[in-house]
């Protein structure tokens, strides 16, 4: 989903028309070479502009190679191009043989999709697409795919197959990795690539699929990003040194994404894995074209080699993380594209539920079939995909500004089973909070910087300390989370207020270490896209900061509990002879009370 190039193309060549080609252009004078004429992308160069609006998203392409390149460079980039077209064109025998009966309606092609001319860093995100093979009107139906959700018998893959199917015999009951549903995914897309052994099909035997289901997987299987490739594609499987600047250009830690990875590897290695070597091997060798490719499977970096993969191509739909195989060839766009729906598939009484792709413009056959990965921030996206697309890139035109903050309670905190008995019972009903919370301040066009209510409403609990204890008690335990909604007292307030401005200042502080120590006079591609994630959360931080300040500098301004508790029972004024009911006067010792 994410690991592929977004250019656009014409309907997908042969190989070796592809290889001749560009051996060809290469050869030829500077006055032959031509360059790509597809507009914007989502694999665009990553500092630079979008491409003009007036360039047609989506239009086809003529392929043409810069006579300055090396010759080494355009050979490899030529078996590259050959070996991508084998795939594809694996993917769509199986589409042509299997794709009405499984699919139901796929129009569509598998195509390589070649980066931009102009755009030398897209050239190691050179991936697949889907490609339209008929017209079609913007907001019609392109592809689809039930989703088989009862025994798994389809393709789409979603995590609950992993403990009560696949490995309902192996995991112990009630199994609950740190990876969460994307790593249940990963556990299964690893028993795929098992099944498909070249050698002898190993992993677990399940689910049950008919054959033209399982024909459509093992070509998807094929054509997913080997280990190699993702190590250029995503930064889960970057280099330390890429990964360190990672860890402090952002607010989203990569470091806790690796650390619960391994943390479930090793325990799956140790306790599942190398009971089993035949069953759950090592490395298999997946089948492409003539060759077989030794790939990692059930091993610490074979299971983050998945983890990696799940994160660039699941979607939530309908309630739920998927793995969409085929669907989910279609590379991103910031415009003109729609997010995958899910519904209905089929007429009346044959439907059932599935996924679908509709189209978010108009398109012509040869147009690639682009959608949109949803809204996120630039962290998110190069967490998940890879890559940043143009909108998080431009903040004046609305990108998705955003950096995370955590807190929690402490455990040295003498109050913390309170609070903690608070957060699980009396918070929210379907939702209970863990002592341990993870909030987005926003930056962008129209942000004041202002927090979410919600992460003060946590920190004025998580700060109860002192005088203000006694609502800890547990005649207020029906009603406390309500009153944390509004300002507690003054030291209250002004912990939870610092709480934000430190973790503000702690997260610029790396950004600026980072900066000062950086001095590389050509940052890779890696650098300049965690640069891009930096700048935009610092824009973020930097917001909730100064907003933060001025919170601090009028906590004096503010109405407290005490004040709105005495306001409540009518004591909130001095008392004067006038508020005596039924009296004007009042003198000691002089009520006439009739005994």
């Amino acid at each position: 989903m994410s690991n592929k190039s977004s250019a656009r193309l014409r309907p997908p060549m042969s190989g070796m028309t592809a290889v001749a080609l560009l051996l060809l252009v290469a050869c030829l004078s500077a006055h032959v070479a031509t360059a790509f004429t597809a507009c914007s992308s989502s694999r665009r160069s990553r500092g630079s502009a979008p491409s003009a609006p007036s360039l047609r998203r989506g239009a086809r392409v003529e392929l043409g190679v810069s006579p300055s390149v090396p010759a080494e460079d355009v050979t490899a980039s030529a078996e590259k191009i050959k070996r991508l077209q084998t795939l594809a064109d694996l993917a769509n025998e199986a589409i042509e043989e299997h794709g009405s009966e499984v699919l139901k309606t796929f129009n569509a092609r598998v195509g390589v999709i070649l980066p931009s001319g102009d755009d030398e860093a897209q050239g190691k995100f050179l991936r697949l697409g889907l490609v339209a093979t008929g017209s079609a009107s913007k907001g019609d139906l392109v592809a689809s795919l039930p989703f088989n959700e009862g025994d798994g018998s389809g393709l789409a893959l979603e995590p609950n197959f992993a403990a009560k199917i696949v490995y309902d015999k192996v995991l112990p009951e009630g199994y609950d990795g740190w990876t969460g549903d994307v790593g249940l995914l990963a556990m299964l897309l690893l028993n795929e690539m098992a099944r498909q052994d070249a050698d002898s099909p190993k992993g677990v035997d399940l689910p049950r699929r008919k054959e033209g289901v399982q024909a459509l997987m093992s070509a998807w299987i094929a054509s997913l990003p080997s280990f190699e490739e993702m190590t250029e594609m995503h930064p889960l499987l970057w280099n330390e040194d890429e990964q360190e600047i990672m860890q402090l250009s952002s607010t989203k830690k990569i470091y806790r994404l690796l650390d619960d990875i391994e943390d479930d590897s090793s325990w799956l290695d140790e306790n599942v894995w190398s009971a089993d070597r035949e069953k759950f091997p090592e490395t298999v060798k997946i089948r492409v074209g003539d060759a077989d490719e030794e790939r990692q499977c059930f091993t610490v970096d074979g299971f983050r080699y998945a983890v990696a993969v799940v994160r660039s191509r699941s979607f939530f739909v309908d309630g739920a993380l998927r793995l969409l195989p085929y669907v989910d060839y279609a590379n991103h766009d910031d415009y003109d594209s729609n997010e995958l729906v899910g519904g209905g598939i089929g007429m009346l009484w044959g439907s059932s539920k599935g996924v679908l792709l509709k189209s978010g413009k108009a398109l012509r056959v040869g147009d690639e079939v682009r959608i949109s990965y949803g809204p996120k921030g630039p962290a998110d996206y190069i967490l998940d995909h890879g890559f940043v697309p143009p909108m998080c890139q431009l903040s004046t035109q609305g990108g998705a500004i955003t950096a995370e903050l955590s807190f929690e309670v402490d455990e040295s905190d003498r109050f913390r089973d309170d609070k903690l008995d608070i957060l699980e019972f009396e918070t929210y009903d379907l939702a209970p909070m863990e002592p341990a919370q993870v909030f987005d301040v926003v930056g962008g066009p129209g942000s004041t910087g202002e927090p979410d209510p919600a992460m003060i409403q946590f920190l004025r609990l998580v700060k109860l300390a002192g005088k203000d204890a006694f609502l800890l008690e547990s005649i207020f335990r029906k009603e406390i989370w309500g009153f944390m909604s509004e300002p507690v007292s003054e030291d209250n307030e002004k912990a939870s207020v610092t709480a934000v401005q430190e973790a503000c200042e702690a997260a610029l502080s790396d950004m600026n270490e980072l900066e000062s120590e950086d001095s590389s006079a050509s940052p890779s591609l890696n650098e300049q896209l965690c640069s891009m994630v930096r700048g935009s959360e610092r824009e973020a931080l930097e917001r909730t900061l100064a907003y933060i300040k001025q919170e601090a500098e009028a906590l004096d301004l503010k109405e407290y509990y005490q004040e709105r508790r005495l306001k409540t029972l009518g004591l909130d004024s001095e008392w004067t002879p006038e508020d005596e009911f039924g009296s004007t006067t009042r003198v000691p010792g002089a009520a006439d009370y009739d005994w």
